[in-house]
């Protein structure tokens, strides 16, 4: 019975994030940008030079937020980049980074469908979040 009471708890919330997420993309108008896949963005510096491409390293500060605030990841706070292959980021992520420029930041806006899905990540992100990207592209190779 417990089981079966948790399992439509889950299902129950899968559904809330979905529906907010849509619910809040729907209304994300200020300033934003939305491309053919969903993905939304906000330039907030331009940056300058040129965009990374495909197979190219990048460093990164971000800030990684859900929907209602948490915070899931945050470089800026410990003062120490992230340096990752952009082939290894979620399908929004590398999208949205590849709209910057070196040096350039961003608020970018990922629909569940581009990020995590219906799966999440198990305790960090839940299933079909809305992801929140506050990110400064710093270099790329």
């Amino acid at each position: 019975m417990a089981k079966r009471e948790k399992r439509n708890k889950s299902r129950g919330s899968t559904g809330n994030n979905r529906k907010s997420s849509e619910d809040f993309l729907m209304k994300n108008k200020d300033g934003v940008i939305e491309t053919a896949s969903g993905l939304q963005y906000k330039v907030i510096e331009a940056g300058t030079g040129e965009y990374p491409f495909d197979g190219c390293n990048v460093i990164i500060h971000q800030r990684c937020a859900l929907l209602n605030g948490k915070i899931i990841a945050d470089t800026y706070k410990e003062n120490e980049p992230d340096e990752v292959p952009l082939d290894e980021l979620i399908e929004g992520y590398r999208e949205g980074l590849m709209l910057m420029k070196k040096g350039g930041k961003s608020k970018l806006f990922i629909p569940s469908e581009l990020a995590w899905g219906k799966k999440g990540t198990g305790n960090k992100i839940p299933p079909n979040a809305l992801l929140i990207f506050d990110v400064r592209l710093v270099d790329f190779w």
